[in-house]
């Protein structure tokens, strides 16, 4: 045991084990410094911008949770517009009865997660596309279930009560903040999720649940708590969305249960990266490029969208940022582990890289452990 335990500790001071292969002490600073920014567009752009930038804040914080889903937890979901329906409902009844509907957002996350607990049990034992066309035919239903009532717009929808009298500037400045602190809350929410353990619990879920199930991870329990997680943020994205549109319609063009939602932030995920942080915002920034440049061209503009994810699909399967990584070797939100052999310095890969990545976390694509790496762990 001496000789073991002696070998061991031997290894311990060779191997190095970090977050990222590079220092990235400035990125949380860089990320405050883009918040910061964003939090002054009201005060330096017109109000048609930042009516953009909510749309955009929508579709990154619904993008970050199907992304959870999908990227991270192996659950790829075509129904999350159960949950944005259920926030916005969330926000228009207490709004019905005198509340403000700023002050409702937490009810609208609050109650989406709550929902979700039922909605989960439903459909837990489902795998790959039967849970997809599960959690979709839950939507519809729920859709189909609060049609039946007539005090809350029935199958027409109502509008939004509680902005009698506001100043329409102030509320669209309004409207632009809570979008930005709700998009902000979100990206927190998985990035601090992802660094804990149950982000290396999800992730080996995703690689081989059966392997993961015999490690001793409680498979059931996490992917539960994920599923909770991406219904509050779909919430509180939903309850955004009716306060943004000043009406909430359940069908039709535009509607809170449309699957036209899904299909934006899974757009937005498979062009920026799956299973990455920064995939979903560089994934949003491109759609929401798309979206203003060529929505004027009618039919084509879904074209050409379907072109474009088919295109990245095809040629760059790991997202755009996928190809940034391959090049450039850096991750502004490292989640997952690099192992650093003896000697070897945080520079590009071939002199100085790790020799490879420990664990689960994201961190996909990387370069296997060396061959010499191998030999000096035996």
């Amino acid at each position: 045991m001496s000789a073991v335990a002696e070998t061991t500790a031997r290894s311990a001071e060779k191997y190095r084990v970090t977050r990222s292969r590079r220092n990235v002490a400035w990125t949380g600073l860089g990320a405050l410094a883009v918040v910061v920014v964003l939090a002054l567009f009201p005060y330096i752009v017109y109000s048609g911008t930042t009516a953009i930038m909510v749309q955009g804040l929508i579709v990154l914080t619904l993008a970050s949770m199907w992304n959870l889903l999908a990227g991270y937890a192996g659950l790829v979901s075509v129904g999350q517009q159960a949950f944005l329906g259920l926030g916005a409902y969330f926000v228009l009844i207490p709004a019905m009865h005198g509340l403000s509907p700023f002050t409702a957002l937490p009810i609208a996350a609050i109650g989406a997660g709550v929902a979700a607990v039922p909605l989960w049990w439903l459909i837990s034992r489902l795998r790959s596309g039967y849970f997809a066309i599960a959690t979709w035919v839950l939507a519809s239903t729920i859709m189909l279930f609060i049609e039946r009532f007539p005090s809350i717009g029935g199958g027409t929808g109502m509008p939004l009560p509680g902005f009698s009298g506001f100043d329409p500037v102030l509320l669209a400045a309004d409207t632009y903040w809570a979008a930005l602190a709700v998009a902000v809350l979100a990206m927190a929410a998985v990035y601090l999720l992802l660094r804990s353990r149950l982000g290396l619990v999800l992730t080996a879920i995703r690689d081989d649940e059966i392997a993961a199930r015999s490690s001793g991870a409680r498979v059931g329990l996490a992917r539960m708590l994920v599923f909770v997680v991406a219904a509050v943020g779909c919430g509180a994205a939903g309850g955004i969305l009716a306060i943004d549109q000043l009406q909430v319609q359940p069908g039709g063009a535009g509607g809170v249960f449309s699957v036209q939602w899904t299909a934006e932030m899974a757009f937005a995920v498979i062009i920026g990266g799956l299973g990455t942080i920064e995939g979903p915002i560089l994934g949003t920034i491109v759609y929401m490029v798309l979206q203003q440049t060529l929505q004027s061209y009618n039919a084509w503009y879904l074209i050409i969208l379907g072109l474009v994810a088919i295109a990245v699909a095809l040629f760059a399967r790991r997202g755009l940022w996928g190809l940034i990584d391959e090049r450039l070797h850096v991750r502004l939100f490292p989640v997952g582990y690099y192992l650093w052999a003896p000697g070897e310095t945080r520079r590009r890969n071939g002199r100085g890289s790790p020799a490879g990545p420990v664990g689960p976390g994201g961190e996909r694509g990387n370069k296997p452990v060396s061959r010499r790496a191998r030999r000096r762990l035996d």
